[in-house]
Protein backbone atom coordinates (compact mmCIF):
# COMPACT_ATOMS: atom_id res chain seq x y z
CA UNK A 1 0.00 0.00 0.00
CA UNK A 2 2.70 2.28 1.09
CA UNK A 3 4.62 1.54 -2.36
CA UNK A 4 1.56 2.61 -4.34
CA UNK A 5 0.62 5.76 -2.24
CA UNK A 6 4.06 6.68 -3.18
CA UNK A 7 3.66 6.37 -6.54
CA UNK A 8 0.56 8.64 -6.64
CA UNK A 9 2.79 11.39 -4.96
CA UNK A 10 5.59 11.10 -7.73
CA UNK A 11 5.14 13.75 -9.83
CA UNK A 12 4.08 16.10 -6.84
CA UNK A 13 7.33 15.64 -5.56
CA UNK A 14 9.64 16.32 -8.33
CA UNK A 15 10.49 20.09 -7.08
CA UNK A 16 12.28 20.36 -3.68
CA UNK A 17 9.21 23.12 -2.96
CA UNK A 18 6.28 20.93 -3.13
CA UNK A 19 8.43 17.91 -1.84
CA UNK A 20 9.22 20.30 1.34
CA UNK A 21 5.53 21.64 1.61
CA UNK A 22 4.04 17.95 1.32
CA UNK A 23 6.19 16.75 4.13
CA UNK A 24 6.04 19.32 6.63
CA UNK A 25 2.06 18.60 6.00
CA UNK A 26 1.86 15.39 6.80
CA UNK A 27 0.72 14.38 10.40
CA UNK A 28 1.28 10.91 11.45
CA UNK A 29 4.26 8.35 10.72
CA UNK A 30 2.64 6.19 8.15
CA UNK A 31 1.89 9.26 6.14
CA UNK A 32 5.39 10.78 6.49
CA UNK A 33 6.76 7.42 5.36
CA UNK A 34 4.77 7.88 2.36
CA UNK A 35 5.90 10.93 1.23
CA UNK A 36 9.46 10.39 2.37
CA UNK A 37 9.57 6.98 0.00
CA UNK A 38 7.86 9.31 -2.91
CA UNK A 39 10.85 11.54 -2.56
CA UNK A 40 13.47 9.40 -1.88
CA UNK A 41 12.73 8.01 -5.38
CA UNK A 42 13.19 11.43 -6.84
CA UNK A 43 16.95 11.12 -5.92
CA UNK A 44 15.89 14.72 -3.60
CA UNK A 45 17.76 14.85 -0.43
CA UNK A 46 15.56 15.34 2.89
CA UNK A 47 15.17 16.17 6.53
CA UNK A 48 12.49 16.91 9.00
CA UNK A 49 12.51 18.84 12.40
CA UNK A 50 10.38 19.79 14.89
CA UNK A 51 10.22 23.45 16.79
CA UNK A 52 8.41 24.88 19.27
CA UNK A 53 8.42 27.98 21.30
CA UNK A 54 6.91 31.45 21.96
CA UNK A 55 7.05 34.04 18.99
CA UNK A 56 8.04 36.48 22.10
CA UNK A 57 10.98 35.21 23.23
CA UNK A 58 14.04 36.80 21.20
CA UNK A 59 16.00 33.61 20.83
CA UNK A 60 12.66 31.87 19.28
CA UNK A 61 13.39 32.89 15.78
CA UNK A 62 17.13 31.95 16.05
CA UNK A 63 16.23 28.72 17.14
CA UNK A 64 14.47 27.90 14.27
CA UNK A 65 17.28 29.07 12.21
CA UNK A 66 19.63 26.88 14.48
CA UNK A 67 17.17 23.64 14.27
CA UNK A 68 17.36 23.87 10.57
CA UNK A 69 20.81 24.46 9.90
CA UNK A 70 21.93 21.56 12.49
CA UNK A 71 19.15 19.02 10.83
CA UNK A 72 20.42 20.24 7.06
CA UNK A 73 24.30 19.35 8.26
CA UNK A 74 23.18 16.75 10.23
CA UNK A 75 21.49 14.81 7.75
CA UNK A 76 23.83 15.81 4.59
CA UNK A 77 21.36 17.70 2.87
CA UNK A 78 24.32 20.70 3.23
CA UNK A 79 27.78 20.94 3.41
CA UNK A 80 29.65 23.44 6.10
CA UNK A 81 29.96 25.55 2.70
CA UNK A 82 29.46 29.36 3.07
CA UNK A 83 27.32 29.07 -0.25
CA UNK A 84 24.99 26.03 1.09
CA UNK A 85 24.62 27.38 4.51
CA UNK A 86 23.64 30.97 3.01
CA UNK A 87 21.18 29.25 0.82
CA UNK A 88 19.69 27.46 3.58
CA UNK A 89 19.05 30.73 5.85
CA UNK A 90 17.68 32.59 3.11
CA UNK A 91 15.05 29.53 2.10
CA UNK A 92 14.77 29.10 6.16
CA UNK A 93 14.13 32.97 6.93
CA UNK A 94 11.65 33.03 3.72
CA UNK A 95 9.68 30.50 5.30
CA UNK A 96 9.46 31.85 8.59
CA UNK A 97 7.96 35.03 6.95
CA UNK A 98 5.03 33.40 5.77
CA UNK A 99 5.02 31.68 9.63
CA UNK A 100 5.30 34.93 11.75
CA UNK A 101 3.27 37.23 9.27
CA UNK A 102 0.54 38.57 11.58
CA UNK A 103 1.76 36.46 15.10
CA UNK A 104 1.08 37.64 17.96
CA UNK A 105 4.12 38.63 19.66
CA UNK A 106 3.13 36.58 22.78
CA UNK A 107 1.91 33.29 20.72
CA UNK A 108 2.56 29.50 21.06
CA UNK A 109 3.83 27.82 17.53
CA UNK A 110 4.58 23.79 17.38
CA UNK A 111 6.58 23.65 13.74
CA UNK A 112 7.11 20.63 11.63
CA UNK A 113 9.89 21.83 9.01
CA UNK A 114 10.93 19.75 6.05
CA UNK A 115 13.73 20.80 3.93
CA UNK A 116 14.19 19.07 0.87
CA UNK A 117 16.67 19.51 -2.08
CA UNK A 118 18.00 18.74 -5.35
CA UNK A 119 21.50 19.84 -7.04
CA UNK A 120 20.73 23.46 -7.42
CA UNK A 121 17.56 24.65 -5.12
CA UNK A 122 17.41 23.60 -1.10
CA UNK A 123 13.34 24.35 0.00
CA UNK A 124 12.79 24.70 3.79
CA UNK A 125 9.04 24.41 4.36
CA UNK A 126 7.25 24.53 7.85
CA UNK A 127 3.80 24.12 8.63
CA UNK A 128 1.88 24.19 12.34
CA UNK A 129 -0.17 26.11 15.29
CA UNK A 130 -0.03 28.99 16.72
CA UNK A 131 -2.10 30.60 19.58
CA UNK A 132 -2.63 33.09 22.48
CA UNK A 133 -4.81 30.08 24.03
CA UNK A 134 -4.63 26.28 23.82
CA UNK A 135 -8.60 26.46 22.52
CA UNK A 136 -7.39 28.87 19.49
CA UNK A 137 -4.76 27.24 17.65
CA UNK A 138 -4.73 27.86 14.29
CA UNK A 139 -2.73 26.59 11.34
CA UNK A 140 0.17 28.36 9.41
CA UNK A 141 2.21 27.44 6.35
CA UNK A 142 5.71 28.91 5.24
CA UNK A 143 7.80 28.04 2.34
CA UNK A 144 11.30 29.38 1.32
CA UNK A 145 13.31 28.47 -1.75
CA UNK A 146 17.27 29.34 -2.39
CA UNK A 147 19.33 28.68 -5.52
CA UNK A 148 22.70 26.77 -3.38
Amino acid sequence: MVSRLAGLLQESVKTPGVAAMLLALTRSIHDEEVVKEAIGETGHKFVVTEVGGQTGLSSFQEKINRAVIGAGLNANIIDKLPNEVHAIIHATEEAKRGIMVNTSSSASLALKIAVVRDEHWIAVAMFGTSALHYMTNHERAGLGIMHI
